[in-house]
């Protein structure tokens, strides 16, 4: 149930965040094509440039949510394991640790637990890990105590 809850919270993330980009990309498109053209016709074209500079970023952040919800769609499908990995729930001595996705804190039965990805900093550490190990980060022992 813990990590069903947690994986749905990184899915309403994506969700939000990709609706948001959404909105944006539409309004972008809409300020580009609706634009009339004025007597000053540089400042218009720089306008234009800009819109389509800043919808190929959007653009950009679209295709890493998709590619994010794809990462998390696979999480579904992952079996418990002994060892840390994708869809890992991960209790240490310093924090809770659900790896899947860059999604922020999620707080369940007062417990706090940070969605990170495996390619995060302490979630590269912790993949392949057990219960007892220990990793160093932040120049602290971090110790893993459960694997869900």
């Amino acid at each position: 149930m813990l990590t069903q809850n947690l994986f749905n919270h990184c899915k309403n993330e994506l969700t939000k965040k990709l609706k948001v980009l959404e909105a944006r990309k539409r309004d972008l498109n809409q300020n580009l094509f609706s634009g009339h053209k004025s007597s000053a016709g540089d400042k218009h074209e720089t306008e234009r440039a800009m819109i389509q500079l800043e919808l190929e970023k959007l653009g950009e952040q679209i295709k890493n949510t998709e590619i994010h919800q794809q990462i998390l769609c696979s999480i579904q499908k992952i079996e418990k394991s002994p060892s840390v990995r994708l869809g890992s729930v991960v209790l240490t001595n310093i924090a809770n640790y659900y790896i899947s996705i860059a999604a922020g804190s999620c707080t369940l039965n007062s417990k706090t637990y940070y969605c990170i990805s495996a390619q995060s900093p302490i979630g590269s550490l912790l993949l392949g890990k057990k219960v007892g190990d220990s990793i160093q980060f932040n120049n602290q022992m971090v110790r893993i105590e459960e694997i869900i």
